[in-house]
This record gives structure tokens, C-alpha cells and sequence, in this order.
């Protein structure tokens, strides 16, 4: 198992703007410095060959993932009881780079994974949006979605290193991402 310099596990509600931000600061930090891994991923594509769907339409945005999606919590809890670290261990095997980005922490469970797995190189980040910035990307409440643990399970008992707001505000957010990658940076500089 590759051992990183730095694991960012970036936790936030639904249309915070979690992708849309690692994508940022991995594209600043350079595809050969910085992977991003998805939780997310292994778990759609098990479910998708489980249940004979479509996994490239569950990796988008679109009314399809939405249509399955309380299937899937239900169906990633289910594994997750089994084995906390399962998707985890499906997501780091094989990576390089020396900064991992964890763009979709939802459980507790995941944050102490990696923080056993990875100790002091590990950061959390939380994203936060207002509800109307929420809603002005799409976001709509949706039962056994917004209310389960893969929506709620870090709102409470995790100190956040880090707090990104993303409402809209490019100016702040340009800012907040310049210091988060000052000290990414900060970190590849020092001695193995």
C-alpha cells in the first residue's frame, strides 16, 4: 500500500459544491501531484453490476442516479456494516500521487479509516453552502436521502481542519483554496 504525504478526506450536503472543489484544487496541484478518489465510485459500480444498470449514468448528476440512490445508501450501508473499510481499501490500491484527495466522505467510518490506515497526514475538509446555493445547483430535499447517514453522518462529531464555504462568492472561494493549497504545497516540501 502506497503511503501518501497528505490524504484531504472532503466531506459535505449534497450540492455543496464537494466536486466541484476538489476538482479545483486538484487541477491547481497538477494530475501527477494530487489523485482524487471516490468512495462513491466502487460502490455505483457494484451496485450498477448487482442490479444490472448503468454505472456511467450513476456517476452523473442526472434523474437516474436519483432514481436509485436510496437503493444505493442502503445497499453501500449494508457493505459497510460487513466492512467498515471495504470501500476504503477499493479506492487507494494503486495510487502514486502523493496527495489524495477523498472527494466523498459521508460516514464516520470513512474518516476513521483513514485516520488509522494514515494517522497525522490526514486533514478533513468540510464543504458548506446555504440552503439557496444549495437550491440554485439543483439540490432538492429528498426523503431517505437527505435524512440518512450518508447525508448526516459527519455533521456531528468530527473537528474539521478545514471549513471551505462555497455560496457563490468566487472571490472567497479563490481565497479559501489558495490557503488550502499553500498548505498542500507545505506539506510535499517536507523531508520523507
Amino acid at each position: 500500500m502506497a503511503v501518501p504525504r497528505l490524504v484531504l478526506i472532503f466531506s459535505g450536503k449534497r450540492k455543496s459544491g464537494k466536486d466541484y472543489i476538489t476538482e479545483r484544487l486538484r487541477a491547481s496541484l497538477g494530475g501527477d501531484v494530487c489523485a482524487i478518489l471516490r468512495l462513491s465510485g466502487p460502490l455505483k459500480q457494484q451496485f450498477a453490476l448487482e442490479r444490472g444498470l448503468d454505472f456511467e449514468r450513476l456517476l452523473d448528476a442526472s434523474e437516474y442516479k436519483e432514481r436509485y440512490r436510496a437503493d444505493m445508501i442502503r445497499w453501500g450501508e449494508e457493505k459497510r456494516r460487513a466492512d467498515p473499510g471495504f470501500f476504503c481499501r477499493l479506492i487507494v490500491a494503486g495510487v502514486t500521487q502523493p496527495v489524495w484527495i477523498i472527494s466523498d466522505a459521508r460516514r464516520r467510518s470513512d474518516v476513521d479509516w483513514f485516520l488509522e490506515a494514515y494517522g497525522a497526514v490526514v486533514q478533513t475538509v468540510r464543504v458548506e453552502a446555504s440552503m439557496e446555493s444549495r437550491r440554485s445547483r439543483g439540490w432538492v430535499y429528498a426523503p431517505e436521502v437527505d435524512d440518512a447517514e450518508s447525508e448526516c453522518g459527519l455533521d456531528t462529531g468530527v473537528t474539521f481542519d478545514w471549513i471551505i464555504t462555497n455560496d457563490r462568492d468566487e472571490a472567497s472561494l479563490d481565497e479559501q483554496l489558495l490557503k488550502l493549497k499553500a498548505f498542500t504545497l507545505s506539506k510535499l516540501t517536507l523531508p520523507v
